[in-house]
């Protein structure tokens, strides 16, 4: 009779399950990683925004995120004037997105819909642009033309 130990196997399966739980823990804690940030007014209003400047900070943005703060946002900064879009893949909250030229003044605003790849575009080459929950700039009167002061040199 072949006696095989069963303590081995035992063992292979809790380091396995132990991986396991500690690849999804990290892989949660970087989907809902937390960025930097700085202070940014519009008008009379001050924002609370993250800044995502690294290509792979704009990519992650705000996806996985369930609730952003009334006054919170994040602000995207790209190296040089672009023809820029946004889009919503894994991101859950509604957003609303000012595309901004380097002088700081809003090109254009767009609502943007949770959870989808509709392509939302600046209507011009810009240098920021700034996520808010959707309405926020609405709500606050801030409109095409305005200044976002604050904004980070790139």
């Amino acid at each position: 009779m072949r006696y095989i130990s069963m303590r081995p196997r035992i063992l292979v399966k809790a380091a396995t399950g132990l991986l396991f739980c500690m690849l999804s823990v990290a892989t949660a804690a970087q989907q809902t990683a937390r960025f930097p940030t700085i202070s940014l007014t519009a008008g009379i209003h001050v924002i609370k925004a993250e800044v995502a400047a690294k290509d792979a900070e704009r990519q992650q943005g705000l996806m996985y995120r369930e609730k952003m703060g009334v006054n919170e946002g994040m602000v995207f900064l790209f190296e040089a004037p672009a023809g820029v879009c946004m889009w919503m893949k894994n991101t859950y909250i509604p957003l609303s997105v000012a595309f901004i030229d380097d002088d700081g003044k809003i090109i254009n605003i767009e609502d943007m819909q949770p959870q989808t790849t509709e392509s939302h575009c600046a209507k011009k080459p810009i240098r920021y642009a700034l996520e808010m929950n959707q309405g926020w700039f609405k709500q606050k009167n801030i409109k095409p033309g305005m200044v976002i002061g604050g904004l980070p040199k790139p």
